[in-house]
């Protein structure tokens, strides 16, 4: 009853147009003054001491990295390494959109930027090469998804955040499922691309190959910097932030010189807005959560689930429709601060491990970032093509259909996840 009153409410100020944020504030205030005896001390020490982790510094230094790579012509030379690779195959520049996010992915921690950087970029060109905008749009709108699934993942650090989880096995554990999901969509657009017989790009010769990758480098080190430091251990997921954040302005201001020293107080602003908006919604979920663990939630959904004999594969099948319809009406962050707290003490009461369904619940985000009438991809894909929203919905459907089928694969095949950090000895 006391879970029901809680979600009740905080639907209903939803439904207001209120903002996530603001609304699980007020969740939070309206239940702990009048149905509880909590004294307002503690949440005011929670207030603090929530948003006091050494992690959450990661998000800020990976939105800055990723402002600076997106205004610093880093997007621009590895749409043209990518295409020189795959561009003279069927719907070559679909396929280099794929390529080249993956690529920006693994540098941005950021789905929408992704979007944006390489959607900026590539989509007028495939428009003035022949391709339908439909075709563009549905190719860039979905793989700009990988920039949350491949690491570094700004909601991989949310969900770390949310769970006391370890970020860097995170991280390891995104790559294989990431390299994997570049496949599928790679292979769909490939699909359509040959039944349309859109067209193809001259094969590039390997000098030309060889050219584009040397332009194109000093961004793709980003990925060797944040990876092999975590991974080596030289410093923290954390520290790797704000390396790659040093690292992003370096490139962008002294080696490709695409952004001027007056821009930066352009890209600190835009940085600092986004953190702050982040911040917030962080502070709030961390208030949230409280009253759950207070008002032991969790623990008795846990108990109760556990009660009624429910498996793990009723217990999954219930998550991915959960987070699924939650990705209709709610961006991810907000999703994995609020659901992740009360899922997660199922999941291991179920002996799931925390990485694998930490993975599971970055692919139901990336999903929710093309499904109406709140996915930030679509909005994104739409100011870039100038389509309505039903339009592009229509547009992405064959790469929805292929996300979901790699949905099913993540959640039941553990190992695509936890092979690598195994490995590695993460785990």
């Amino acid at each position: 009853m006391t879970a029901l009153i809680i979600f009740t409410l905080l639907m209903l100020l939803m439904l207001t147009g209120m903002p996530v944020s603001i609304a699980l504030g007020l969740t939070v205030m309206t239940f702990l003054f009048t149905m509880t005896n909590v004294p307002v001390e503690s949440v005011a020490l929670k207030l603090f001491t929530g948003i006091e982790k050494f992690e959450i510094m990661a998000i800020p230094f990976f939105i800055l990295a990723g402002n600076f790579l997106t205004h610093g012509g880093v997007a621009k030379r590895m749409v043209n390494f990518a295409t020189s690779m795959v561009g003279h195959w069927f719907g070559g520049l679909g396929l280099a959109g794929v390529v080249a996010c993956a690529l920006f992915a693994a540098v941005s921690g950021s789905s929408p930027a992704t979007v944006v950087a390489i959607g900026s970029i590539l989509l007028p060109a495939m428009v003035r090469a022949g391709f339908p905008k439909e075709f563009g749009a549905g190719v860039i709108a979905s793989s700009g998804g990988l920039g949350i699934l491949i690491p570094p993942s700004i909601v991989m650090v949310m969900y770390a955040v949310a769970t006391n989880s370890s970020i860097g096995a995170l991280f390891i554990a995104g790559v294989v499922p990431g390299l994997l999901l570049t496949v599928f969509l790679g292979g769909i657009t490939w699909y359509r691309a040959r039944k349309g017989n859109f067209p193809r790009q001259p094969k590039a010769s390997w000098t030309q190959r060889l050219k584009a990758f040397n332009d194109s480098v000093w961004g793709l080190l980003l990925i060797i910097v944040v990876m092999g430091g975590i991974y080596t251990g030289i410093f923290t997921p954390t520290e790797a932030a704000a390396m790659s954040a040093v690292y992003a302005f370096v490139i962008a201001v002294f080696v490709y010189k695409d952004l001027s020293l007056k821009d930066i107080p352009r890209v600190l602003l835009n940085s600092a807005s986004m953190s702050a908006m982040l911040l917030y919604i962080i502070t709030n979920a961390v208030l949230f959560s409280f009253l759950l663990t207070n008002e032991n939630i969790p623990q008795s959904l846990a108990s109760w689930m556990t009660e009624q004999g429910m498996g793990i594969i009723v217990f999954l099948i219930a998550v991915n429709i959960l987070l699924l319809m939650a990705g209709n009406f709610m961006e991810p962050s907000s999703i994995m601060l609020i659901f992740a707290p009360i899922l997660f003490p199922m999941a291991i009461a179920l002996g799931i491990h925390p990485v694998h369904f930490g993975i599971i619940m970055v692919v139901n985000m990336e999903i929710g970032m093309i499904t109406p009438p709140v996915g930030l991809n679509l909005y994104v894909a739409s100011g870039i093509t100038k389509m309505g929203l039903s339009a592009l919905t229509v547009a992405v459907l064959p790469w929805l259909f292929t996300m979901l089928a790699f949905l099913m694969l993540i959640t039941y095949v553990p190992e695509i996840s936890l092979w690598l950090p195994r490995v590695m000895g993460m785990l």
